[in-house]
């Protein structure tokens, strides 16, 4: 055991040494009080050089790859307890239902109306660009096509049966319906006998601003997270991986910028009737982290500060609409990929797709975001039930399998962002929305001490 430990350690020694010494730098700027947003940049600057040197003389970055999976594990660490307690104290502190009904019902209209719209660009850029170029089919070997459960078995793996086993095992949706009960029936009792609820709403009261301080204890690590994990990616698929299905990343990325820019931007200026440059500005953390982490659950802590601190929603909408919006908001994944997939897959078979078919495209989309909430890889589920739907061969999904998690970085930080203008649009509807803090010049900070 001591031997494989000194030869794991020799391998890796390089790789750890140049990490020690950007993390060292990293954490010298935050004693010196450089913003918090400007690190995480420099961190996936860092990151995405170190790691193309890494790979380029083929060196082990193991060790590197470490310190990044504990930063992702300190934050699933406080997943299911953040969303459990602050959705419940998000709805007991609204006093009237109706208020509560007509968040949740425009907070999931705009899911899926922005998903929809979502998978209409992917569509059409991917049609006027064609991503397949002169690409030649390969199925990578071994390659088996994910099993689409189906719709009513989903549902069913929704409801929670064991809230203790779905919160052992990462089950966010579950946790979420089972704290929407507790809520529920906290204020139902408390609507008849006020005093016999008010040790447990002071319970979660407290609960929310003790979790509050682990999530600012867990984000002072978040720019040594994001160069470990970025340094990672580029390692282990160089510059050479890009090369083959560069039209499939340019594509994908050009209708998630065109996405992000005039769907998010135009609902920001035209329906919030906000600044979308200090909405981007504001709501650059929730982007960086997405972006690095690949995971919505992983930067919904995150994304939580932004809503509140930086962008004035307030906490009683933020707490309903941002864990839902973790689960069930894929513009990205389950609008634009789906729709560049099949197009890029009908190409490389030699399959036309039609109007109808484009049409059963995008509503198949939309469905499949609701039907693929809280199962892990969802981007891939909602492809699998996009390219079945259309007849297309699930073979195709093999061709995107080396480029996904390059993608996915994009996919995601759309996603993100889509729940953080969501929350925007529902506050500023139900006069939950404090403008002058969004107008302020608050840009840098999350009130996180430096570590």
């Amino acid at each position: 055991m001591e031997n494989n430990l000194v030869s794991a350690f020799q391998n890796n020694w390089i790789t750890l040494l140049v990490s020690a010494v950007i993390i060292a730098a990293l954490y010298y700027l935050a004693k010196k009080r450089v913003g918090f947003g400007t690190r995480v940049l420099l961190a996936l600057g860092l990151g995405l050089v170190a790691g193309i040197i890494f790979n380029k003389f083929e060196l082990q970055f193991e060790g590197v790859g470490t310190i990044g999976s504990i930063y992702i594990s300190l934050i699933r660490m406080i997943v299911i307890p953040l969303v459990f307690v602050l959705v419940i104290n998000s709805i007991i502190s609204i006093t009237n239902i109706a208020f509560l009904k007509k968040i949740g019902i425009k907070t999931v209209s705009w899911f899926l109306a922005t998903t929809g719209v979502a998978a209409i660009i992917g569509l059409l850029v991917a049609v006027a660009l064609n991503p397949a170029g002169s690409f030649e089919t390969t199925s990578p070997e071994g390659f088996e096509a994910r099993e689409v459960p189906s719709f009513f078995q989903v549902i069913l793996d929704q409801v929670p049966s064991n809230p203790i086993n779905e919160a052992a095992t990462g089950k966010v949706l579950p946790v979420l319906i089972f704290a929407i009960f507790i809520a529920i029936a906290i204020v139902k009792v408390g609507a008849k006998k006020p005093d016999a609820v008010q040790p447990v709403k002071a319970l979660f009261a407290s609960l929310t601003e003790v979790l509050h301080q682990v999530v600012k204890f867990v984000l002072r690590f978040t720019p040594y997270g994001v160069y470990a994990l970025i340094a990672v990616m580029a390692a282990r698929y160089g510059l050479e991986t890009l090369k083959p299905l560069g039209m499939l990343i340019i594509v994908t990325y050009i209708a998630l910028i065109l996405h992000f820019v005039l769907v998010f931007g135009g609902l920001i200026s035209f329906v919030a009737k906000l600044n979308p440059l200090r909405f981007f500005k504001k709501a650059y953390p929730t982007i960086a982290v997405a972006f690095t982490t690949r995971s919505s659950y992983a930067t919904l802590p995150i994304n939580l500060e932004v809503i509140t601190k930086r962008l004035g929603v307030s906490p009683k909408v933020a707490s309903f609409v941002a864990p839902l919006g973790a689960t069930m908001n894929f513009n990205g994944c389950g609008g634009v990929w789906p729709a560049v997939v099949a197009v890029f897959v009908s190409h490389i078979y030699g399959i036309p797709l039609g109007v109808t078919e484009y049409i059963l495209i995008v509503l198949v989309s939309v469905i499949s975001s609701i039907g693929v909430a809280g199962v892990p890889g969802p981007a891939s589920i909602s492809t699998t039930v996009v390219l079945t739907a259309v007849g297309l061969p699930l073979e195709g999904l093999a061709l995107v399998v080396a480029v996904e998690s390059l993608i996915d970085m994009g996919r995601t930080a759309v996603n993100a962002t889509g729940t953080t203008v969501t929350s925007v649009l529902v506050a500023q509807a139900e006069g939950e929305l404090d403008r002058d803090v969004f107008n302020s010049n608050n840009n840098d900070e999350l009130e996180l001490s430096p570590a």
